[in-house]
């Protein structure tokens, strides 16, 4: 759906994975809550095999469910009852027991996937059950795994790395990503959300392991390229370690290009305090994909390299009446 419908609301997916993603989504609830947007939905990686998530993976075959977790938990309100329940949906068990490491929000999702045998219709009775603000929606119906050809880790070339965890901790530089299997199947609900959205949100987060890999899904990554609405790109703050070690702005922005050329880009965004010395590279890169760059004040004001929702909120929001009423 194009968006530019004078001064209605409008429909946003958000895609992403682990904290980025959950800032984002805390960010856009409270356009929802203020009507700058009437339809929100997550469209979420599911490629962790890590932690409570890896072990339920292998264990019961299904998709990893804690990023699909923490998009939820990210969904519910800020009134006492969503709270209470955010915070028991992220509630993570101690113990030296086989439940060591495990979180209730995991165990109810991979319940009720068993219990349903349909992974959006039990992602949808989460939400109802928590009140979440929005869908939440796997990029694919195939558990996945993301391998990289990664740089520096032999001297003759590069070495292929497999699994979410693996890629994001390795030493070496990352050159490219794919996934396995190539052809997921795809969520047609997370596609028809992509044809009928006005704005589309990338980032923030974990650039190779939690944004970049939903341009791999073959089926996902057409309907981003053919669809007609906007596209909005959230810059990380700083490098990750491993991940992107030595990335500036422009970096982040250029991998991302280089994964998807096809993909139209019309606003990025990026922090003020911590852009800094880069901005000028940064603009030149910006514009000569095309977009337009929008700086603001997005990060938190404690020191730590975190996205602030409050702030990233008044960002989309400048974004969205900027470039819907035609400033």
């Amino acid at each position: 759906m194009a968006p530019g419908a004078g001064d209605r609301a409008q429909s946003v997916v958000a895609f992403g994975g682990g904290h980025g993603l959950a800032c984002s989504l805390q960010a856009l609830r409270l356009l929802v809550d203020d009507l700058v947007i009437d339809d929100l939905t997550a469209v979420v990686t599911v490629a962790d095999n890590g932690g409570s998530s890896g072990r339920l993976r292998g264990e019961f075959g299904v998709l990893p469910p804690g990023d699909l977790r923490m998009a939820l938990a990210a969904l519910c309100g800020d009134h006492q009852w969503g709270d209470t329940w955010a915070r028991v949906l992220q509630h993570r068990f101690a113990g030296h027991g086989e439940m060591n490491g495990h979180v209730i929000g995991n165990l109810l999702i991979v319940g009720l996937w068993e219990q349903l045998g349909d992974p959006v219709a039990a992602l949808d009775w989460v939400g109802r059950l928590l009140g979440t603000t929005g869908r939440v929606l796997p990029m694919a119906l195939t558990p996945l795994d993301i391998t990289a050809e990664v740089r520096g880790l032999n001297p003759t070339g590069t070495t292929r790395v497999r699994g979410q965890v693996q890629v994001a901790s390795t030493p070496g530089e990352i050159v490219s990503i794919a996934l396995e299997p190539e052809h997921p199947e795809p969520c047609p609900e997370a596609l028809l959300a992509v044809r009928e959205a006005d704005w589309i949100v990338l980032g923030p987060g974990s650039w190779f392991t939690s944004v970049i890999p939903h341009l791999m899904v073959p089926a996902l990554r057409e309907a981003l390229v053919s669809t007609d609405a906007r596209v909005i790109v959230v810059l990380n703050l700083v490098d990750e370690a491993g991940e992107t070690s030595g990335y500036g702005p422009a970096d982040h922005l250029a991998a991302l290009v280089e994964h998807a050329p096809d993909l139209r880009i019309d606003t990025v965004l990026a922090d003020r305090a911590t852009l800094g010395d880069d901005q000028p590279d940064l603009e030149s890169a910006v514009a000569s994909f095309g977009a337009r760059l929008h700086v603001a004040d997005i990060a938190r004001d404690d020191g730590t390299p975190r996205h602030d929702a409050a702030r990233l909120a008044a960002a989309y929001t400048d974004i969205i009446a900027g470039i819907t009423t035609g400033s």
